[in-house]
Protein backbone atom coordinates (compact mmCIF):
# COMPACT_ATOMS: atom_id res chain seq x y z
CA UNK A 1 0.00 0.00 0.00
CA UNK A 2 3.37 1.89 -0.60
CA UNK A 3 3.24 5.51 -2.81
CA UNK A 4 -0.53 7.82 -1.82
CA UNK A 5 0.15 10.70 -3.30
CA UNK A 6 -1.46 12.95 -6.38
CA UNK A 7 0.05 10.43 -9.19
CA UNK A 8 -1.75 7.33 -7.38
CA UNK A 9 -5.06 9.42 -7.72
CA UNK A 10 -4.64 11.01 -10.91
CA UNK A 11 -3.83 7.66 -12.64
CA UNK A 12 -6.75 5.66 -10.31
CA UNK A 13 -9.56 8.84 -12.05
CA UNK A 14 -7.27 7.97 -15.50
CA UNK A 15 -7.92 4.22 -15.35
CA UNK A 16 -11.57 4.31 -13.75
CA UNK A 17 -12.38 6.81 -17.34
CA UNK A 18 -10.17 4.16 -19.12
CA UNK A 19 -12.15 1.13 -17.52
CA UNK A 20 -16.14 2.68 -17.59
CA UNK A 21 -16.04 3.34 -21.54
CA UNK A 22 -15.19 -0.65 -22.50
CA UNK A 23 -17.19 -1.90 -19.65
CA UNK A 24 -20.46 -0.09 -20.12
CA UNK A 25 -19.45 -0.75 -24.44
CA UNK A 26 -18.96 -4.35 -23.90
CA UNK A 27 -21.91 -4.92 -21.49
CA UNK A 28 -24.06 -3.53 -24.85
CA UNK A 29 -22.40 -6.22 -26.60
CA UNK A 30 -22.95 -8.81 -24.39
CA UNK A 31 -26.50 -8.19 -23.74
CA UNK A 32 -26.84 -8.49 -27.32
CA UNK A 33 -25.46 -11.86 -28.07
CA UNK A 34 -26.67 -13.66 -24.59
CA UNK A 35 -30.46 -12.04 -24.90
CA UNK A 36 -29.87 -10.51 -21.98
CA UNK A 37 -28.80 -13.19 -19.72
CA UNK A 38 -25.01 -11.35 -19.24
CA UNK A 39 -25.42 -7.08 -19.78
CA UNK A 40 -23.95 -3.80 -18.54
CA UNK A 41 -24.27 -4.02 -15.14
CA UNK A 42 -23.26 -7.38 -14.69
CA UNK A 43 -19.78 -6.60 -16.33
CA UNK A 44 -19.78 -3.60 -13.99
CA UNK A 45 -19.76 -5.56 -11.19
CA UNK A 46 -17.70 -8.40 -12.24
CA UNK A 47 -14.89 -5.61 -13.34
CA UNK A 48 -15.85 -3.68 -9.86
CA UNK A 49 -15.39 -6.86 -7.22
CA UNK A 50 -12.34 -8.46 -9.49
CA UNK A 51 -10.64 -5.28 -9.31
CA UNK A 52 -10.76 -4.73 -5.79
CA UNK A 53 -10.41 -8.20 -4.94
CA UNK A 54 -6.73 -8.93 -7.60
CA UNK A 55 -5.41 -5.15 -6.20
CA UNK A 56 -5.68 -7.16 -2.89
CA UNK A 57 -4.29 -10.54 -2.92
CA UNK A 58 -2.93 -10.78 -6.52
CA UNK A 59 1.11 -11.56 -7.10
CA UNK A 60 1.58 -8.35 -9.79
CA UNK A 61 -1.02 -5.87 -8.48
CA UNK A 62 -0.38 -3.66 -12.02
CA UNK A 63 -2.70 -5.76 -13.58
CA UNK A 64 -6.03 -4.31 -14.86
CA UNK A 65 -8.86 -6.72 -15.49
CA UNK A 66 -11.49 -6.52 -17.97
CA UNK A 67 -13.87 -8.18 -20.35
CA UNK A 68 -12.40 -8.61 -23.82
CA UNK A 69 -13.49 -9.48 -27.64
CA UNK A 70 -12.16 -13.46 -27.30
CA UNK A 71 -14.27 -14.26 -24.34
CA UNK A 72 -17.29 -12.43 -25.16
CA UNK A 73 -16.88 -13.98 -28.19
CA UNK A 74 -16.55 -17.50 -27.07
CA UNK A 75 -19.75 -16.71 -24.48
CA UNK A 76 -21.53 -15.82 -27.30
CA UNK A 77 -20.83 -19.23 -28.99
CA UNK A 78 -21.89 -21.25 -25.66
CA UNK A 79 -25.19 -19.44 -25.77
CA UNK A 80 -26.07 -20.61 -29.05
CA UNK A 81 -24.93 -23.86 -28.16
CA UNK A 82 -27.03 -24.07 -24.69
CA UNK A 83 -30.30 -22.93 -26.83
CA UNK A 84 -29.36 -26.36 -29.63
CA UNK A 85 -29.16 -28.44 -26.01
CA UNK A 86 -32.18 -27.02 -24.79
CA UNK A 87 -30.36 -26.00 -21.13
CA UNK A 88 -30.68 -22.64 -19.77
CA UNK A 89 -27.42 -20.69 -20.74
CA UNK A 90 -26.48 -19.61 -17.61
CA UNK A 91 -26.29 -23.10 -16.05
CA UNK A 92 -24.83 -24.27 -18.79
CA UNK A 93 -22.24 -21.26 -18.77
CA UNK A 94 -21.62 -22.09 -15.07
CA UNK A 95 -20.56 -25.66 -15.51
CA UNK A 96 -17.83 -24.62 -18.38
CA UNK A 97 -17.10 -21.83 -15.34
CA UNK A 98 -15.94 -24.78 -13.00
CA UNK A 99 -14.33 -26.78 -15.32
CA UNK A 100 -12.13 -23.57 -16.51
CA UNK A 101 -11.25 -23.29 -12.71
CA UNK A 102 -9.92 -26.80 -12.79
CA UNK A 103 -8.34 -26.34 -15.30
CA UNK A 104 -6.38 -23.45 -14.47
CA UNK A 105 -5.35 -24.76 -11.10
CA UNK A 106 -3.69 -27.70 -12.34
CA UNK A 107 -2.16 -25.02 -15.39
CA UNK A 108 -0.91 -23.27 -11.69
CA UNK A 109 0.29 -26.59 -10.02
CA UNK A 110 2.29 -27.99 -13.09
CA UNK A 111 3.38 -24.78 -14.49
CA UNK A 112 2.04 -24.17 -17.62
CA UNK A 113 3.42 -20.48 -17.42
CA UNK A 114 6.67 -21.58 -18.08
CA UNK A 115 5.37 -21.45 -22.32
CA UNK A 116 4.74 -17.94 -21.67
CA UNK A 117 7.86 -17.39 -19.99
CA UNK A 118 9.52 -18.68 -23.51
CA UNK A 119 7.76 -15.25 -24.87
CA UNK A 120 10.38 -12.71 -26.08
CA UNK A 121 9.96 -8.97 -27.21
CA UNK A 122 8.40 -10.05 -30.53
CA UNK A 123 5.51 -11.80 -29.03
CA UNK A 124 4.54 -9.36 -26.66
CA UNK A 125 4.93 -6.63 -29.29
CA UNK A 126 2.73 -8.53 -31.92
CA UNK A 127 0.07 -8.41 -29.35
CA UNK A 128 0.46 -5.09 -27.68
CA UNK A 129 0.19 -3.91 -31.42
CA UNK A 130 -3.05 -5.97 -31.94
CA UNK A 131 -4.87 -4.72 -28.44
CA UNK A 132 -3.48 -0.94 -29.38
CA UNK A 133 -4.90 -0.87 -33.18
CA UNK A 134 -8.40 -2.52 -31.82
CA UNK A 135 -7.95 0.80 -29.25
CA UNK A 136 -7.03 3.18 -31.96
CA UNK A 137 -9.60 1.68 -34.53
CA UNK A 138 -12.81 1.96 -32.19
CA UNK A 139 -11.83 5.07 -31.59
CA UNK A 140 -11.65 6.38 -35.34
CA UNK A 141 -13.70 4.59 -37.06
CA UNK A 142 -13.53 0.50 -37.22
CA UNK A 143 -14.09 -0.52 -40.67
CA UNK A 144 -16.38 -3.71 -39.88
CA UNK A 145 -18.34 -1.77 -37.26
CA UNK A 146 -20.22 1.62 -37.02
CA UNK A 147 -18.17 2.41 -33.85
CA UNK A 148 -15.79 5.58 -34.20
CA UNK A 149 -15.83 9.29 -34.66
CA UNK A 150 -15.87 9.35 -38.59
CA UNK A 151 -18.66 6.88 -38.35
CA UNK A 152 -20.82 9.79 -37.41
CA UNK A 153 -20.39 11.35 -41.08
CA UNK A 154 -22.57 8.36 -42.64
CA UNK A 155 -26.21 8.62 -42.82
CA UNK A 156 -26.57 4.76 -42.16
CA UNK A 157 -25.04 5.51 -38.07
CA UNK A 158 -27.63 3.92 -35.77
CA UNK A 159 -27.83 6.72 -33.76
CA UNK A 160 -28.86 9.09 -36.33
CA UNK A 161 -31.47 6.74 -37.35
CA UNK A 162 -32.45 6.73 -34.19
CA UNK A 163 -32.64 10.59 -33.88
CA UNK A 164 -34.42 11.15 -37.24
CA UNK A 165 -37.30 8.75 -36.14
CA UNK A 166 -38.03 10.72 -33.12
CA UNK A 167 -37.26 14.25 -34.67
CA UNK A 168 -37.35 14.92 -38.51
CA UNK A 169 -35.03 18.25 -38.23
CA UNK A 170 -32.40 16.37 -36.62
CA UNK A 171 -29.04 17.41 -38.35
CA UNK A 172 -26.67 14.25 -38.56
CA UNK A 173 -24.17 16.38 -40.13
CA UNK A 174 -24.15 18.71 -36.48
CA UNK A 175 -24.09 16.22 -34.50
CA UNK A 176 -20.67 14.71 -36.97
CA UNK A 177 -18.99 17.71 -36.76
CA UNK A 178 -19.12 18.19 -33.02
CA UNK A 179 -18.50 14.70 -31.75
CA UNK A 180 -15.12 14.84 -34.04
CA UNK A 181 -14.41 17.78 -32.47
CA UNK A 182 -15.05 16.39 -28.65
CA UNK A 183 -13.13 13.64 -29.69
CA UNK A 184 -10.07 14.73 -30.94
CA UNK A 185 -10.32 17.39 -28.64
CA UNK A 186 -10.03 15.47 -25.67
CA UNK A 187 -7.18 13.40 -26.86
CA UNK A 188 -4.79 16.06 -27.86
CA UNK A 189 -6.11 18.24 -25.44
CA UNK A 190 -5.08 15.60 -22.86
CA UNK A 191 -1.37 14.96 -24.69
CA UNK A 192 -0.82 18.68 -24.53
CA UNK A 193 -1.14 18.57 -20.99
CA UNK A 194 0.83 15.76 -20.66
CA UNK A 195 3.52 18.10 -22.52
CA UNK A 196 3.25 20.58 -19.42
CA UNK A 197 6.10 18.78 -17.19
CA UNK A 198 8.59 19.30 -19.31
CA UNK A 199 7.60 23.17 -20.15
CA UNK A 200 8.82 25.90 -18.03
CA UNK A 201 4.67 26.49 -17.63
CA UNK A 202 3.35 27.11 -14.24
CA UNK A 203 4.76 28.33 -10.97
CA UNK A 204 6.83 25.01 -9.56
CA UNK A 205 7.52 21.74 -10.57
CA UNK A 206 5.10 20.55 -8.54
CA UNK A 207 2.07 22.00 -10.13
CA UNK A 208 3.60 21.02 -13.76
CA UNK A 209 3.18 17.55 -12.42
CA UNK A 210 -0.21 17.37 -10.92
CA UNK A 211 -1.55 19.27 -14.17
CA UNK A 212 0.19 16.42 -15.92
CA UNK A 213 -0.68 13.10 -13.73
CA UNK A 214 -4.31 14.38 -14.10
CA UNK A 215 -4.18 15.22 -17.66
CA UNK A 216 -6.84 13.14 -19.26
CA UNK A 217 -9.36 14.24 -15.98
CA UNK A 218 -9.25 17.40 -16.55
CA UNK A 219 -9.56 17.14 -20.62
CA UNK A 220 -12.71 14.66 -20.24
CA UNK A 221 -14.13 17.11 -17.07
CA UNK A 222 -13.52 19.80 -20.14
CA UNK A 223 -14.79 18.55 -23.01
CA UNK A 224 -18.00 17.42 -21.00
CA UNK A 225 -18.97 20.36 -19.90
CA UNK A 226 -18.12 22.13 -23.17
CA UNK A 227 -20.90 19.63 -24.58
CA UNK A 228 -23.64 20.31 -21.66
CA UNK A 229 -23.04 24.42 -21.44
CA UNK A 230 -22.13 25.81 -25.14
CA UNK A 231 -23.53 22.90 -27.17
CA UNK A 232 -26.34 21.73 -25.11
CA UNK A 233 -29.24 21.76 -28.18
CA UNK A 234 -27.27 19.35 -30.06
CA UNK A 235 -28.28 15.70 -29.93
CA UNK A 236 -24.69 13.90 -28.52
CA UNK A 237 -24.53 10.46 -28.85
CA UNK A 238 -24.59 8.92 -25.31
CA UNK A 239 -23.33 5.83 -23.47
CA UNK A 240 -26.14 3.35 -23.11
CA UNK A 241 -26.14 3.20 -19.23
CA UNK A 242 -28.59 0.79 -17.25
CA UNK A 243 -31.13 2.78 -15.17
CA UNK A 244 -31.01 0.38 -12.18
CA UNK A 245 -28.67 -1.71 -10.80
CA UNK A 246 -30.11 -5.01 -11.28
CA UNK A 247 -30.14 -8.09 -13.16
CA UNK A 248 -30.47 -7.28 -16.60
CA UNK A 249 -32.70 -9.94 -17.47
CA UNK A 250 -36.66 -9.43 -17.10
CA UNK A 251 -38.26 -12.62 -16.92
CA UNK A 252 -42.08 -13.60 -18.34
CA UNK A 253 -42.30 -16.80 -15.63
CA UNK A 254 -41.21 -17.90 -12.80
CA UNK A 255 -39.02 -20.55 -14.49
CA UNK A 256 -37.02 -16.86 -16.33
CA UNK A 257 -36.50 -19.11 -19.52
CA UNK A 258 -38.63 -16.34 -21.45
CA UNK A 259 -37.25 -12.65 -21.84
CA UNK A 260 -39.90 -9.93 -21.36
CA UNK A 261 -41.04 -8.42 -23.71
CA UNK A 262 -39.80 -9.80 -26.57
CA UNK A 263 -40.91 -13.07 -26.01
CA UNK A 264 -43.98 -12.27 -24.10
CA UNK A 265 -45.52 -9.23 -25.88
CA UNK A 266 -49.12 -9.64 -24.60
CA UNK A 267 -47.51 -9.41 -21.08
CA UNK A 268 -48.23 -6.51 -19.29
CA UNK A 269 -45.38 -6.43 -16.62
CA UNK A 270 -42.41 -8.63 -16.04
CA UNK A 271 -42.47 -11.18 -13.84
CA UNK A 272 -39.54 -10.25 -12.09
CA UNK A 273 -35.58 -10.94 -12.62
CA UNK A 274 -33.59 -13.55 -13.15
CA UNK A 275 -31.17 -14.28 -9.71
CA UNK A 276 -27.98 -13.74 -9.16
CA UNK A 277 -27.68 -17.14 -8.15
CA UNK A 278 -27.17 -19.52 -10.74
CA UNK A 279 -29.16 -22.87 -10.33
CA UNK A 280 -26.31 -25.69 -11.22
CA UNK A 281 -28.76 -27.94 -11.78
CA UNK A 282 -31.52 -26.69 -13.72
CA UNK A 283 -30.20 -29.23 -16.58
CA UNK A 284 -33.72 -29.56 -17.98
CA UNK A 285 -32.74 -33.43 -17.52
CA UNK A 286 -29.68 -33.11 -19.30
CA UNK A 287 -27.13 -34.38 -17.24
CA UNK A 288 -24.59 -34.68 -19.59
CA UNK A 289 -24.73 -31.23 -20.02
CA UNK A 290 -21.78 -31.57 -17.56
CA UNK A 291 -19.33 -33.49 -19.35
CA UNK A 292 -19.96 -31.81 -22.10
CA UNK A 293 -19.25 -28.22 -20.84
CA UNK A 294 -15.91 -30.14 -19.68
CA UNK A 295 -14.88 -30.15 -23.29
CA UNK A 296 -15.93 -26.94 -24.13
CA UNK A 297 -13.76 -25.95 -20.78
CA UNK A 298 -10.42 -26.55 -22.68
CA UNK A 299 -10.52 -23.77 -25.28
CA UNK A 300 -12.28 -21.45 -22.87
CA UNK A 301 -9.12 -22.35 -20.42
CA UNK A 302 -7.02 -21.69 -23.37
CA UNK A 303 -8.40 -18.25 -24.62
CA UNK A 304 -8.28 -17.08 -21.13
CA UNK A 305 -5.21 -18.71 -20.00
CA UNK A 306 -2.95 -17.31 -23.19
CA UNK A 307 -4.78 -13.96 -22.72
CA UNK A 308 -3.62 -13.43 -19.15
CA UNK A 309 -0.20 -14.92 -20.03
CA UNK A 310 0.94 -12.91 -22.86
CA UNK A 311 -0.49 -9.55 -21.09
CA UNK A 312 1.39 -10.24 -17.68
CA UNK A 313 4.23 -11.28 -19.90
CA UNK A 314 4.03 -7.50 -21.39
CA UNK A 315 3.73 -6.02 -18.09
CA UNK A 316 6.60 -7.98 -16.54
CA UNK A 317 9.35 -7.62 -18.99
CA UNK A 318 12.73 -5.80 -17.50
CA UNK A 319 12.34 -3.01 -19.75
CA UNK A 320 9.30 -1.53 -17.46
CA UNK A 321 11.35 -1.60 -14.82
CA UNK A 322 9.10 -3.19 -12.01
CA UNK A 323 10.78 -4.70 -8.65
CA UNK A 324 7.92 -6.16 -7.21
CA UNK A 325 8.45 -9.59 -9.29
CA UNK A 326 6.45 -11.89 -11.25
CA UNK A 327 3.80 -14.65 -10.11
CA UNK A 328 2.58 -16.38 -12.67
CA UNK A 329 1.35 -19.46 -11.20
CA UNK A 330 -0.20 -17.74 -8.15
CA UNK A 331 -2.23 -15.00 -10.35
CA UNK A 332 -3.39 -17.88 -12.40
CA UNK A 333 -4.96 -19.67 -9.07
CA UNK A 334 -6.44 -15.90 -8.52
CA UNK A 335 -7.89 -15.80 -11.75
CA UNK A 336 -9.49 -19.19 -11.30
CA UNK A 337 -11.63 -18.06 -8.14
CA UNK A 338 -12.60 -15.10 -10.39
CA UNK A 339 -13.88 -17.41 -13.10
CA UNK A 340 -15.41 -19.83 -10.96
CA UNK A 341 -17.64 -16.91 -8.62
CA UNK A 342 -18.53 -15.45 -11.64
CA UNK A 343 -19.77 -18.82 -13.57
CA UNK A 344 -21.48 -19.00 -10.43
CA UNK A 345 -23.04 -15.52 -10.43
CA UNK A 346 -23.86 -14.96 -14.12
CA UNK A 347 -20.81 -13.01 -14.59
CA UNK A 348 -18.92 -12.62 -17.60
CA UNK A 349 -15.01 -13.64 -17.10
CA UNK A 350 -13.02 -11.71 -17.60
CA UNK A 351 -9.11 -11.53 -18.10
CA UNK A 352 -5.91 -9.09 -18.00
CA UNK A 353 -6.55 -6.25 -20.36
CA UNK A 354 -3.61 -5.43 -22.49
CA UNK A 355 -4.09 -1.47 -23.36
CA UNK A 356 -5.14 -0.54 -19.41
CA UNK A 357 -2.42 -2.43 -18.24
CA UNK A 358 0.20 -0.59 -20.61
CA UNK A 359 -1.35 2.69 -19.58
CA UNK A 360 -1.34 1.79 -16.00
CA UNK A 361 2.25 1.05 -16.42
CA UNK A 362 3.14 4.14 -18.55
CA UNK A 363 1.56 6.58 -16.50
CA UNK A 364 2.88 5.33 -13.25
CA UNK A 365 6.46 5.83 -14.54
CA UNK A 366 8.77 8.72 -14.55
CA UNK A 367 10.97 9.04 -17.82
CA UNK A 368 14.56 11.35 -18.58
CA UNK A 369 14.51 13.83 -21.81
CA UNK A 370 15.32 10.32 -23.65
CA UNK A 371 12.16 8.71 -23.04
CA UNK A 372 14.42 6.16 -20.58
CA UNK A 373 12.31 5.06 -17.42
CA UNK A 374 14.46 6.05 -14.52
CA UNK A 375 11.83 4.80 -12.00
CA UNK A 376 8.04 3.47 -11.25
CA UNK A 377 5.67 3.85 -8.73
CA UNK A 378 4.84 0.44 -7.77
CA UNK A 379 1.09 0.46 -5.89
CA UNK A 380 -1.85 -1.50 -5.28
CA UNK A 381 -3.56 1.98 -4.41
CA UNK A 382 -4.31 2.60 -7.75
CA UNK A 383 -6.36 -0.35 -8.66
CA UNK A 384 -7.86 -0.37 -5.21
CA UNK A 385 -9.18 3.42 -6.13
CA UNK A 386 -10.13 2.82 -9.44
CA UNK A 387 -12.12 -0.36 -9.00
CA UNK A 388 -13.54 1.00 -5.64
CA UNK A 389 -14.67 3.84 -8.53
CA UNK A 390 -16.06 1.64 -10.74
CA UNK A 391 -18.32 0.04 -7.66
CA UNK A 392 -19.68 3.41 -6.59
CA UNK A 393 -20.79 4.37 -10.09
CA UNK A 394 -22.84 1.30 -10.02
CA UNK A 395 -25.19 2.99 -7.46
CA UNK A 396 -24.89 6.52 -9.24
CA UNK A 397 -25.04 5.31 -13.21
CA UNK A 398 -27.16 8.44 -14.23
CA UNK A 399 -23.70 10.67 -13.29
CA UNK A 400 -22.11 8.32 -16.05
CA UNK A 401 -24.80 9.04 -18.60
CA UNK A 402 -23.39 13.17 -18.47
CA UNK A 403 -20.57 12.05 -20.21
CA UNK A 404 -20.72 11.83 -23.97
CA UNK A 405 -19.37 9.09 -26.18
CA UNK A 406 -17.51 11.10 -28.28
CA UNK A 407 -15.33 11.92 -25.24
CA UNK A 408 -14.66 8.47 -24.05
CA UNK A 409 -13.51 8.07 -28.07
CA UNK A 410 -11.35 10.64 -27.58
CA UNK A 411 -10.01 8.67 -24.26
CA UNK A 412 -9.58 5.69 -26.76
CA UNK A 413 -7.48 7.21 -28.72
CA UNK A 414 -5.64 9.14 -26.78
CA UNK A 415 -4.87 5.85 -24.75
CA UNK A 416 -3.96 3.99 -28.15
CA UNK A 417 -1.51 7.66 -29.31
CA UNK A 418 0.27 7.41 -26.11
CA UNK A 419 1.09 3.44 -25.38
CA UNK A 420 2.19 3.51 -29.64
CA UNK A 421 5.60 5.32 -29.25
CA UNK A 422 6.87 3.02 -26.51
CA UNK A 423 6.71 -0.08 -28.96
CA UNK A 424 9.67 -1.02 -30.94
CA UNK A 425 7.53 -2.86 -33.39
CA UNK A 426 6.07 0.66 -33.97
CA UNK A 427 9.68 2.41 -33.93
CA UNK A 428 10.97 -0.12 -36.65
CA UNK A 429 8.09 -0.11 -38.73
CA UNK A 430 8.09 4.21 -39.06
CA UNK A 431 11.83 3.75 -40.00
CA UNK A 432 10.48 2.22 -43.39
CA UNK A 433 9.49 5.78 -44.04
CA UNK A 434 12.35 7.24 -42.98
CA UNK A 435 16.18 8.48 -44.72
CA UNK A 436 18.69 6.46 -43.41
CA UNK A 437 21.20 9.09 -42.94
CA UNK A 438 18.65 10.78 -40.74
CA UNK A 439 17.48 7.71 -38.69
CA UNK A 440 17.95 8.59 -34.96
CA UNK A 441 21.06 6.34 -33.59
CA UNK A 442 19.89 3.50 -30.68
CA UNK A 443 21.78 -0.34 -29.98
CA UNK A 444 20.23 -1.93 -33.19
CA UNK A 445 20.41 1.40 -35.65
CA UNK A 446 24.02 1.70 -34.98
CA UNK A 447 25.09 -2.07 -35.17
CA UNK A 448 22.64 -3.51 -37.62
CA UNK A 449 22.14 -2.85 -41.32
CA UNK A 450 18.91 -0.88 -41.94
CA UNK A 451 18.32 -3.81 -44.64
CA UNK A 452 18.24 -6.19 -41.93
CA UNK A 453 16.24 -4.26 -39.43
CA UNK A 454 13.24 -4.17 -41.98
CA UNK A 455 13.60 -7.45 -43.19
CA UNK A 456 12.68 -8.33 -39.37
CA UNK A 457 10.38 -5.75 -38.71
CA UNK A 458 8.33 -7.13 -42.19
CA UNK A 459 8.62 -10.58 -40.39
CA UNK A 460 7.06 -9.43 -37.51
CA UNK A 461 4.70 -7.68 -39.87
CA UNK A 462 3.53 -10.31 -41.35
CA UNK A 463 3.07 -12.05 -38.17
CA UNK A 464 0.85 -9.29 -36.97
CA UNK A 465 -1.47 -9.67 -40.10
CA UNK A 466 -1.95 -12.78 -39.46
CA UNK A 467 -3.05 -12.10 -35.97
CA UNK A 468 -5.28 -9.51 -37.33
CA UNK A 469 -7.35 -11.53 -40.67
CA UNK A 470 -7.97 -14.37 -37.69
CA UNK A 471 -9.34 -11.90 -35.23
CA UNK A 472 -11.53 -10.34 -37.89
CA UNK A 473 -13.05 -13.40 -39.39
CA UNK A 474 -15.70 -13.93 -37.00
CA UNK A 475 -15.94 -17.58 -37.31
CA UNK A 476 -11.98 -18.16 -36.31
CA UNK A 477 -11.98 -15.31 -34.55
CA UNK A 478 -11.89 -17.02 -30.62
CA UNK A 479 -8.67 -18.48 -31.94
CA UNK A 480 -6.79 -15.84 -32.29
CA UNK A 481 -4.66 -15.77 -28.67
CA UNK A 482 -3.58 -19.56 -29.92
CA UNK A 483 -2.03 -18.03 -32.83
CA UNK A 484 -0.39 -15.36 -30.93
CA UNK A 485 1.08 -18.48 -28.96
CA UNK A 486 2.58 -19.39 -32.31
CA UNK A 487 4.84 -16.66 -32.06
CA UNK A 488 6.55 -18.10 -29.57
CA UNK A 489 8.27 -20.84 -31.52
CA UNK A 490 8.41 -19.19 -34.78
CA UNK A 491 10.45 -16.29 -32.48
CA UNK A 492 12.79 -19.58 -31.15
CA UNK A 493 12.69 -22.12 -34.12
CA UNK A 494 12.25 -20.14 -37.32
CA UNK A 495 13.94 -16.37 -36.55
CA UNK A 496 17.43 -18.59 -35.83
CA UNK A 497 17.91 -19.56 -39.13
CA UNK A 498 16.84 -15.77 -40.71
CA UNK A 499 18.81 -13.78 -38.24
CA UNK A 500 21.84 -14.18 -36.53
CA UNK A 501 22.61 -14.36 -32.55
CA UNK A 502 23.80 -10.85 -32.31
CA UNK A 503 21.22 -9.14 -34.39
CA UNK A 504 18.25 -11.10 -32.32
CA UNK A 505 19.86 -10.28 -29.68
CA UNK A 506 20.20 -6.29 -30.70
CA UNK A 507 16.53 -6.78 -31.71
CA UNK A 508 14.83 -9.04 -29.26
CA UNK A 509 16.73 -9.44 -26.17
CA UNK A 510 16.50 -7.86 -22.59
CA UNK A 511 17.71 -4.84 -21.65
CA UNK A 512 19.96 -7.30 -19.73
CA UNK A 513 21.25 -8.90 -22.65
CA UNK A 514 21.34 -6.08 -24.70
CA UNK A 515 23.77 -4.62 -22.19
CA UNK A 516 26.15 -7.34 -22.07
CA UNK A 517 26.44 -7.15 -25.68
CA UNK A 518 27.33 -3.41 -26.14
CA UNK A 519 29.71 -3.71 -22.70
CA UNK A 520 31.28 -6.80 -24.66
CA UNK A 521 31.10 -5.46 -28.36
CA UNK A 522 31.16 -1.68 -28.03
CA UNK A 523 32.61 -1.01 -24.55
CA UNK A 524 33.28 2.67 -26.19
CA UNK A 525 29.66 3.12 -27.45
CA UNK A 526 26.43 4.45 -25.29
CA UNK A 527 25.55 1.66 -22.84
CA UNK A 528 21.44 1.19 -21.75
CA UNK A 529 21.48 3.77 -19.25
CA UNK A 530 19.92 2.23 -15.86
CA UNK A 531 17.83 3.74 -13.23
CA UNK A 532 20.35 4.58 -10.21
CA UNK A 533 19.66 5.17 -6.58
CA UNK A 534 20.57 8.61 -6.65
CA UNK A 535 18.27 9.39 -9.33
CA UNK A 536 15.29 8.12 -7.70
CA UNK A 537 15.99 10.19 -4.73
CA UNK A 538 16.22 12.95 -6.83
CA UNK A 539 13.05 12.14 -7.71
CA UNK A 540 11.51 11.39 -4.23
CA UNK A 541 12.90 14.89 -3.44
CA UNK A 542 11.26 17.01 -6.24
CA UNK A 543 7.91 15.54 -6.02
CA UNK A 544 7.84 14.54 -1.97
CA UNK A 545 7.42 10.99 -2.86
CA UNK A 546 8.06 8.19 -0.47
CA UNK A 547 10.50 5.98 -1.54
CA UNK A 548 9.47 2.30 -1.06
CA UNK A 549 10.91 0.27 1.39
CA UNK A 550 11.65 -3.07 -1.15
CA UNK A 551 14.13 -0.47 -3.10
CA UNK A 552 15.82 0.77 0.17
CA UNK A 553 18.36 -1.87 -0.21
CA UNK A 554 21.48 -1.74 -2.97
CA UNK A 555 21.40 -4.99 -4.16
CA UNK A 556 17.22 -4.56 -5.01
CA UNK A 557 17.80 -1.53 -6.39
CA UNK A 558 21.01 -3.25 -8.59
CA UNK A 559 18.76 -6.12 -10.10
CA UNK A 560 15.39 -3.61 -10.22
Amino acid sequence: MTNFNTKTVAVSFFLFIAVIAPTITFGAVYAKATNNYIGAVELLLATAWCGIFYSLVSGQPMMINGGTGPVLTFQAVCYDLAKQLDVPFLTFNAWIGIWVCFYQLTAAFFDFNRLIKKATRFTDETFALLIVSIFLLGAIGNPSSKVGLFHYFGTDHPHHEDMLEEDATYDYMTVALLSLILGLGTAFFAIGLRQIRSSAFCCSDYARTVITDFAITISVVVMTALRHTVFEDVQIEELNVPDTFATSFTCCTEDCRDYWPTDCPDQAEPWGRRPWIVDLFDLNGNTEVIFIAAALGIPAFILTFLDNGITWHIVNHPSNRLAHGDAYNYDTVVSAVMVLVNSLMGLPWLVASTVPCIMHITAMQEKDNKGEVKYIQESRLTGLFTHGLVLACIFALSVIKLIPLPVLYGVFLFMGLVALPGQQFYQRFILLFQQPSKIDKNHYTTHIPINRIHKYTMFQFLFFGIVCVVREIKSISIAFPVMVLLCIPARLYLHPRLFSKDELTLLDGSPEEIERWLLKNDPEGEAIEKPSKSAQEEHIAQNGLKLPDSINDDDEVAHA
